[in-house]
This record gives C-alpha cells, sequence and structure tokens, in this order.
C-alpha cells in the first residue's frame, strides 16, 4: 500500500522510493537498497528547484544524489535539472535519442494542441519545445540496462511520448516508474492534472505525444513486466491487480479509445534519430484557436472598460 511520509509533500511510493507532485508534474528519489546512495528521477519544473532540495535534505541529509535519470527532456521534467546541477555537481543520464534535447542540438516537434480533451491540451502551443545544454555533465545511459551504480534498477527504452523516452524498473519487487510512457490520470484536462488526479491508468500525455504507434508499443513492453508498483510522471501511485487490469485495458483498447480521433501526430508521427529532429507532419486544423482569440479579445475589452468606467466614476469624486 501507499505510505504517507510525515512530509505532506512527498510520499513513500514503496520501499526506498519516494515521490512529489509540484503543480501538476511528478519527480522521484530513489535510494540504492546495497547502500546509502541515492539518484533523482526527472526534475520537475523550473520552481521545483527549492522543494527538490527540501525533499533530499529531509530524505538524505546533506548527502546528493550519485546521478539524475531523465525518463526524458521535456520542460516539465528537466526544470530545475541547471540549478540543481550547479549545486550539485553530478552526472546526468538519458536515453541516446534524448541526448539532442539535452546538448542543444535539437527543438522537440511543436506540440498539438488539437488533441483537445482539456485545458491543459488546448494550452499546449504555448509549452517550450526548445533544448536545454547540459553540455559535459549529460551521459549516455549505458548499453547494458543498467541504472550506472544502481545495479538493481534497469532501464527500457519506451519511445512514443519521446524519443528516447525511458522507464525504470526493479525487478525484486516489481517496481515500475514509467514517466510519462503511459500515465495515472487525464493529464490533458487541468482539473485532474491539478486538483483531482483522479487514479486511472491513461495514455501518455497526448499534446506532446509524436508517435502513437510506438506508444501502444511501449506500454505492451512495460505490461508485460506485470508491475506491482507503478509510479508515473502524473497522477498518483497505483498498486497491484486493479492497476495491472487497467494497463491491459489502456493496451487493448488503445487505438480505438485512446488515441485521438484527429490531431498533428494521429496518422503520420514525426521521426527523429541521434541527431535530432527529421521530419514533422504538417500542423493540423485547430478548431480551439477561434476560442482563444475570442476570449482574449472579450478579455482586453472587459480590461479595458473596467478601466474607463473606473475613471469616469472618479471624475465623479472630489
Amino acid at each position: 500500500m501507499q505510505q504517507q511520509n510525515s512530509n505532506p509533500k512527498y510520499v513513500e511510493v514503496a520501499n526506498n522510493v519516494w515521490g512529489m507532485k509540484d503543480v501538476f508534474v511528478n519527480l522521484y528519489m530513489v535510494k540504492s537498497t546495497q547502500n546509502d546512495n541515492w539518484f533523482l528521477v526527472d526534475a520537475g519544473l523550473k520552481m521545483s528547484f527549492p522543494k527538490i532540495k527540501k525533499m533530499a535534505a529531509a530524505l538524505f541529509g546533506d548527502k546528493k544524489p550519485q546521478a539524475v535519470i531523465l525518463t526524458h527532456g521535456h520542460f516539465d521534467h528537466v526544470g530545475s535539472l541547471q540549478k540543481l546541477l550547479e549545486a550539485w555537481h553530478v552526472p546526468v543520464y538519458a536515453h541516446y535519442l534524448e541526448l539532442p534535447y539535452l546538448t542543444g542540438k535539437s527543438h522537440y516537434p511543436p506540440a498539438d494542441p488539437t488533441v483537445g480533451g482539456g485545458m491543459m491540451a488546448y494550452m499546449a502551443s504555448l509549452y517550450p519545445t526548445d533544448p536545454i545544454d547540459l553540455g559535459v555533465h549529460v551521459n549516455p545511459l549505458p548499453d547494458d540496462g543498467i541504472i550506472p551504480g544502481f545495479k538493481e534498477w534497469r532501464f527500457i527504452h519506451t519511445p512514443g511520448h519521446a524519443f528516447g523516452h525511458i522507464s525504470l524498473f526493479r525487478e525484486e519487487d516489481k517496481v515500475l516508474i514509467a514517466g510519462d510512457a503511459f500515465v495515472t490520470t487525464k493529464n490533458e484536462s487541468a482539473v485532474n492534472s491539478l486538483l483531482l488526479q483522479t487514479k486511472k491508468v491513461s495514455r501518455p500525455p497526448a499534446y506532446f505525444t509524436p508517435d502513437w504507434e510506438a506508444a501502444n508499443e511501449s506500454i505492451k513492453k512495460l505490461l508485460l513486466l506485470a508491475p506491482e508498483v507503478v509510479a508515473t510522471g502524473h497522477g498518483k501511485p497505483m498498486y497491484g491487480k486493479e492497476m495491472r487490469r487497467q494497463l491491459h485495458y489502456l493496451h487493448d483498447h488503445f487505438y480505438d479509445e485512446f488515441v485521438p480521433h484527429h490531431g498533428r501526430y494521429v496518422y503520420e508521427p514525426a521521426i527523429a534519430d541521434a541527431n535530432g529532429v527529421l521530419y514533422v507532419p504538417p500542423a493540423a486544423y485547430n478548431p480551439y484557436t477561434k476560442w482563444f482569440i475570442t476570449g482574449a479579445v472579450a478579455l482586453v475589452t472587459a480590461v479595458a472598460v473596467s478601466a474607463v468606467m473606473k475613471k469616469k466614476k472618479s471624475l465623479f469624486h472630489f
């Protein structure tokens, strides 16, 4: 069962695995079962830095992590990374196909706001897709599939949501840190993502998924592991038989229920290699653009009218 830590900002997800939600994204701290070493999984938002430092101090005192392991490099998973590196001076590891987006070489494919499903999706064109440059601090994960320095953990290449996306798995107790290969909330909905976080195994965040076929193949890889514990990049941890039932349902009904009905990448994926993005399909028609324009015009008009009325009102006060 999920255990609540004495600090309400984070929870003990499994033995030696702790998670924290910041706004709408999760990050994890993992201690070795062999010694006192630990590593950080993902680095949240830019505003996450003090929260990460506080959580690390509460769990490990002044012992810095051995490394930072990235499931992928989207903005909400690397936001505090450069500040953390300035403080900790530790190596960062990612799949080699993610390195172009972590070394300043390539932008990610554009987000797709046309997938719909909620405010998080409608706002997707505002989310940054530009790379960060970690320089010599970032390293490719080894070919043997083992997390460096933590032999009980292995990584699995789970592309679809990102070209070099990985998930982490501890075989001894079947703990899976899935990143955004799939999530446990409807992440396109702001209400679910920010507030309710209703537990439900769901597709990867649609607005940032450029290859749906690869995403489903990755989900199949993970369900074949028969995990007992699942911790994802968005949503709360899930456990046991019901979680596995929902994971099977996600894979079995992926194309008829979970892939968007329309969108930039629905019928044609983006293509990339070790140097970055090679091809992006044309943008899909966005039926939500006029809503935003109408809403923006209405908001500006309301503000202007309010200002005029206040000014007129002030003229009659002596």
